[in-house]
């Protein structure tokens, strides 16, 4: 068993134990991280390991909320925290919250995510500014993540769970985000290009709370963002000729409404 951080029971596992993906699905387009609503809900490891629906909900909110204040407070990019959020939601679909510390595995995940994204951080920076938010009640946690037997405790659950994450993923560290595509369809809109942009990253940035990205493509994502801050802003989409808007991004009207 691996140490756990402290006030928490866990140690991690190695072993692919989540749904299953058919040989058929194609790593190169990510299609071994997509799986049914009914998959997550029912077939998660950690449902298994008697965590029940709300239990995870509860925690997925949790290790994103530590991601986007850990990225913020390290000053990386929204995409960057978007990309340890990804690899934190693949990683807890093939493991149960049970095994494994969260707040280690989103900082894992962090770390991991600087590099893939070219931003990366100091492996040290990370661990400090990660214990910090892990005890934000206790004013003595900055200078005691200073002592060298503390930090070294830590850096030793960082590199182990590391190793977990990297073998969990499968050493797929392929992550593309709704964020491009979004722009891209907006900036031909030509109407409410500001207002429209901002408040769909927003709801972009809402949907990584959930298990959205484990069940829908980065391109059906932005459509369903673009649609959904068209209705809050009251704003009527253009349409070329017979063609409209969300045929680019190959859904229906009915997958938007749903």
């Amino acid at each position: 068993m691996v140490g756990a951080l402290p006030g928490e029971s866990s140690h991690y596992g190695n072993s692919e134990s989540g749904p299953s993906r058919s040989s058929q699905d194609r790593p190169e387009d990510g299609g071994r991280w997509y799986f049914s609503r009914k998959e997550i809900e029912e077939n998660s490891p950690s449902r298994r390991d008697n965590i029940d629906l709300k239990k995870e909900m509860y925690l997925r909110k949790s290790y994103c909320t530590f991601l986007q204040d850990l990225g913020m407070r390290l000053k990386v990019p929204q995409v960057t925290i978007a990309t340890a959020i990804i690899f934190c939601h693949r990683f807890f679909i093939r493991q149960s919250h049970v095994k494994n510390d969260r707040r280690t595995i989103a900082t894992v995940c962090m770390f991991l995510a600087g590099k893939v994204e070219e931003t990366p951080r100091p492996l040290k920076d990370v661990i400090l500014v990660s214990y910090e938010i892990m005890h934000k009640k206790d004013p003595a946690a900055a200078q005691r993540i200073k002592q060298k037997e503390v930090y070294e405790q830590q850096k030793e659950l960082i590199l182990l769970g590391e190793r977990a994450v990297l073998a969990t993923l499968g050493f797929d560290l392929n992550v593309h985000h709704p964020y491009k595509p979004l722009v891209e369809a907006i900036k031909k809109f030509k109407v409410a290009q500001n207002a429209l942009a901002q408040v769909a990253w927003n709801f972009v940035n809402d949907g990584l709370r959930t298990s959205l990205c484990l069940q829908f493509k980065p391109h059906h994502i932005a459509a369903g963002a673009i649609f959904l801050a068209a209705k809050f802003l009251k704003v009527k989409l253009p349409s070329d000729g017979e063609k409209v808007w969300w045929q680019e991004f190959d859904v229906t009207p009915r997958q938007l409404e749903g």
